[in-house]
C-alpha cells in the first residue's frame, strides 16, 4: 500500500479540495514520514487521489463523525453519510457556531463551515461497525475561524517552524471509571477496589481488564501504538499510554481517546469521566503532556552536555524552553486548569494516597514528580500541572508559545527543585486567580490571538472563564447550608 498525503487543511475549501486531487505528488514526501506518524495508507492506485469517500470505502465505512473541538474541548459532530463525504470535503457542512458554544460566536453570525483534515480520519468500528471519526478546521467566510482550538494549534506550529523547530508530545490520559445514579451521586464503578495505596493494584487492573484490554486493542488497531495501561493512584482511576508524534497529531488523538473511553465504558454501564477533581479525598485526573523540540533534519533539539549550568543534559534551547514556561506558568493555568473543578485539585492538601502528585509554584527538576516542569532524560520534559478538562489543542498551543517566548528571549531557568521557586509567585487557587493572571499575561494572549489579532480571541476566552467562576459562585452549595443555615 502507498502512503499519501491528505490534502491541507489549512487552505480554504475550494483550494484544500484543489490540493487532494495532487496527492500523487506528494507521495514520496508522505513515504519518507517517520513511523508513528499520522498517515493515510491507501489502497488504492499511486495516480489515483485520495479522497475522503476513497478512504470510508476502503474500510467499509458508512457514516463520518465530522467533529471539531470547542474552546471547552467538548468535541461536536454531525454524522455525514458516506454518500456525502466529498460534500464535506468541499465545504459544504454548517455548523452554528453560537449552539455549539465556546466558538466566539452570536445567534446572527453566519455558519462555521468545517473542512476536514483527512490525516485524522479513524475508522471506528469497535464503537459502531460502519463509524468513522474525522477532526475539522473550522472556516467562517473562507478564513480560518480564529475562535477554533485546532486553528490556534496550527497557528503556534507554524511559529516554532519558522524558527526551525517543530513539537513533539506524549499525553497522559488519567480518568476515573464510575456509576453515576440520578440524583448525580456517583461511585467508583468497582465497588471492591478499596486499597489504601491502590496505584498499581494488580487486582484493581486485572477486574477492569476487559475494558481496558478493549481501549488499548482499538488504539492498536488505529496504529496508535499503545504500550501501558495502569490503575492509577486513586481508587477506580487509571491511565492509559500511546505512542508521542507531531503535537497535531497528539492533540487529535486526545480528543479521539476520550472519546474512546467513555463510549466503550458506557458499554460496560460504567461512566468514565476526565473531570480533574471527583472525589474531595483522592488524587485527581492529570493530563501530562511530555514534549521535546525537533530540527528539520528530525534530531532533537533538547539534549546537550552536563555540566554546572545544565546538570539534566540539557541544552540551551532546552533550558530556555523550560524558563519560558516557568515565567508564563500562572498564566497558563486558566489553560492548563480551565474549569472551577480543576482548583480542588491543584490546591488539595492531601489525599487518602498521601500525595496529590500537583505542584504549587511554577519549578523545575530531574526525575522528580513533585514539580511543575519534570525532565525525565535530556530528551524530553514533562508538564505535570495539566489535567483531565484541558481542552489539548490549547493546552499544547499555550505551552508551545510560553516555550518559544523564553527561546526567542534566551530566557534561563535558574535553579531546579521543588524547593527553588523564589521570585515565582504560586500557581492559582482558583479559577478566578488563574483568569485574572492569564488577561495579564501578553505572551500567552498572544497565543489565542495568533490567527487573527483583530479578532478578540483572548479577551473572548478570559470572558468564558470569569462567567464560569460566576456561574459556579452564583449556585448555594451544600457546604453553606450546613455552615450558616443556623448560624
Amino acid at each position: 500500500m502507498t502512503a499519501v498525503l491528505a490534502p491541507d487543511p489549512s487552505l480554504p475549501p475550494s483550494a484544500s479540495q484543489a490540493t487532494g486531487q495532487a496527492t500523487s505528488q506528494a507521495t514520496s514526501q508522505a513515504n519518507s514520514q517517520a513511523v508513528g506518524q499520522s498517515t493515510i495508507l491507501a489502497a488504492t492506485a499511486p495516480d489515483e487521489p485520495i479522497s475522503l469517500s476513497a478512504l470510508c470505502r476502503r474500510d467499509g465505512i458508512e457514516f463520518i463523525m465530522a467533529t471539531f473541538t470547542t474552546m471547552t474541548g467538548r468535541p461536536c459532530s454531525k454524522l455525514v453519510p458516506v454518500r456525502a463525504a466529498e460534500d464535506l470535503a468541499a465545504g459544504r457542512m454548517g455548523f452554528a457556531g453560537f449552539a455549539a458554544g465556546g466558538m466566539g460566536q452570536e445567534p446572527d453570525d453566519g455558519d462555521l463551515v468545517v473542512v476536514p483534515d483527512l490525516s485524522s480520519y479513524t475508522p471506528l468500528h469497535f464503537i459502531k461497525r460502519g463509524l468513522a471519526m474525522v477532526h475539522c478546521d473550522p472556516y467562517l467566510d473562507g478564513r480560518p475561524h480564529p475562535f477554533s482550538p485546532r486553528q490556534i494549534l496550527r497557528a503556534q506550529t507554524a511559529r516554532a517552524a519558522a524558527l526551525g523547530l517543530s513539537l513533539k508530545v506524549g499525553a497522559e490520559i488519567e480518568y476515573f471509571l464510575v456509576e453515576k445514579g440520578a440524583d448525580w451521586h456517583i461511585q467508583v464503578a468497582d465497588q471492591t477496589d478499596t486499597a489504601l495505596q491502590p496505584c498499581y493494584d494488580a487486582r484493581g487492573l486485572i477486574r477492569q481488564f476487559d475494558h481496558l484490554t478493549d481501549v488499548s486493542r482499538a488504539m492498536e488497531s488505529l496504529g496508535w501504538q499503545p504500550y501501558a495501561s495502569d490503575h492509577e493512584d486513586a481508587n477506580g482511576q487509571f491511565e492509559q499510554n500511546f505512542a508521542y508524534d507531531d503535537a497535531m497529531v497528539t492533540a487529535d488523538r486526545v480528543i479521539t481517546a476520550r472519546y474512546i473511553i467513555r463510549m466503550l465504558a458506557e458499554k460496560r454501564a460504567m461512566t468514565a469521566t476526565f473531570m480533574p477533581k471527583p472525589f474531595i479525598d483522592r488524587t485527581g485526573n492529570g493530563l501530562h503532556m511530555h514534549m521535546s523540540l525537533w530540527d528539520p533534519t528530525g534530531q532533537p533539539v533538547f539534549p546537550g552536555e552536563l555540566s554546572g549550568d545544565s546538570p539534566f543534559g540539557l541544552s540551551a534551547v532546552a533550558l530556555s524552553f523550560i524558563a519560558g514556561l516557568l515565567d508564563h506558568a500562572p498564566g497558563l493555568m486558566a489553560v492548563l486548569n480551565p474549569t472551577v473543578n480543576s482548583y480542588k485539585r491543584t490546591a488539595a492538601l492531601s489525599t487518602a494516597s498521601g500525595a496529590t502528585w500537583t505542584p504549587r509554584y511554577a519549578s523545575y527538576g530531574g526525575d522528580d514528580r513533585s514539580v511543575m516542569v519534570r525532565v525525565p532524560d535530556n530528551r524530553r520534559i514533562e508538564i505535570r500541572v495539566g489535567d483531565g478538562s484541558a481542552c489539548s489543542y490549547l493546552a499544547m498551543a499555550a505551552c508551545l508559545g510560553a516555550g518559544l517566548d523564553g527561546v526567542e528571549r534566551s530566557a534561563r531557568p535558574g535553579p531546579a527543585g521543588a524547593g527553588h521557586h523564589e521570585g515565582r509567585p504560586a500557581l492559582a487557587r482558583t479559577l478566578m486567580d488563574a483568569v485574572t493572571a492569564f488577561e495579564s499575561d501578553a505572551a500567552v494572549r498572544a497565543v489565542f490571538d495568533s490567527v487573527d489579532p483583530a479578532a478578540g480571541v483572548a479577551g473572548y476566552y478570559g470572558a468564558l472563564k470569569r462567567s464560569e467562576f460566576y456561574t459556579w459562585h452564583d449556585a448555594i452549595s451544600v457546604w453553606e447550608i450546613e455552615r450558616y443555615l443556623t448560624a
